[in-house]
């Protein structure tokens, strides 16, 4: 009968701390990169917000009639945005996930170790406050703006239940499109302009109904900074559940194997941390 020594327990105890400890040795410069890109997006849409809101705003007060073409150019902006994000050299190596919900759905389909997405996870969301904290001491008072408000997420005219169901719908849209280019050998390289323009298309038509968010880490960000917590519960749930939903289909349709990588652009020569056979998707 094997014997267990008395210190046995402690060095179990200690494994967990030393596979994260492993991980963040290892993998830190990608984690940082993942909270500069989502600080990055929300700087972008504070900006944006101001110049395209704010009652002081000249472009606002060209536009101040239409509404609706205002929201089609924040969308354009921000879908830019994330696809420059995406294909700039830190989302290249990070795979620009920039959101809990992506990086839980890759989780479940075995393409990022668990430390990994526990300390990608944790540097979104620190990543989407501190950018919106550098939005406030760059542009100051105008983001506190009633019309600003620090581009919170907070349902719309219609109520907490259509902003959730619009949540899951546009979170599962993104996650689905996302799974279904990045793993075709096709369109994998187009990615980033699927991803980006359906942000577009979101912010233009959907904004309206929920805020468009998709992103716990986004809506967090903001809420943090301008103390505004209405129906929190909606952008923590609502995404992740659907992207979570995304990837379950995608497994069963055409199963796990058929996912090949976690990052949103592998046509590069950045290191990948992932478990990663993008090479067998080109190579069919």
């Amino acid at each position: 009968m094997p014997t267990v020594t008395p210190n046995a327990p402690a060095r179990l105890s200690t494994m967990p701390s030393s596979a994260a400890l492993t991980a963040v040795r290892a993998h830190w410069p990608e984690y940082l990169m993942e909270a500069a890109a989502l600080g990055t997006f929300m700087i972008s849409a504070c900006v944006f917000g101001v110049l395209l809101e704010h009652p002081s705003s000249p472009i606002h007060a060209a536009l101040e009639g239409a509404a609706m073409l205002r929201r089609v150019l924040t969308g354009v902006a921000m879908g830019l945005t994330a696809i420059g994000i995406i294909y700039s050299p830190w989302g290249k190596r990070s795979g620009a996930h920039m959101n809990p919900a992506i990086t839980l759905s890759f989780l479940t389909l075995g393409k990022i170790a668990p430390w990994d997405a526990v300390f990608y996870i944790v540097f979104q969301f620190l990543g989407g406050v501190a950018g919106v904290a550098v939005a406030s001491l760059l542009i100051g008072p105008a983001l506190q703006h009633s019309a600003i408000s620090y581009v919170v997420t907070t349902p719309g005219p219609y109520g907490t239940r259509v902003a959730f169901l619009a949540e899951f719908a546009i979170s599962m849209l993104l996650m689905g499109t996302i799974l279904w280019v990045s793993n075709s050998p096709r369109l994998s390289r187009f990615t980033p302009l699927f991803a980006g323009t359906l942000v577009a298309l979101f912010i233009s038509f959907e904004a309206p109904l929920s805020g468009m968010s998709m992103n716990p880490a986004r809506t967090l960000g903001s809420a943090f900074c301008a103390d505004e917590w209405t129906a929190l519960w909606i952008y923590f749930t609502a995404p992740p559940a659907a992207m979570l939903l995304a990837a379950v289909l995608y497994r069963f349709r055409r199963g796990a194997h058929r996912v090949f990588c976690a990052k949103l652009h592998h046509c590069n020569n950045q290191r990948c941390i992932f478990n990663c056979r993008y090479g067998d998707l080109h190579a069919q």
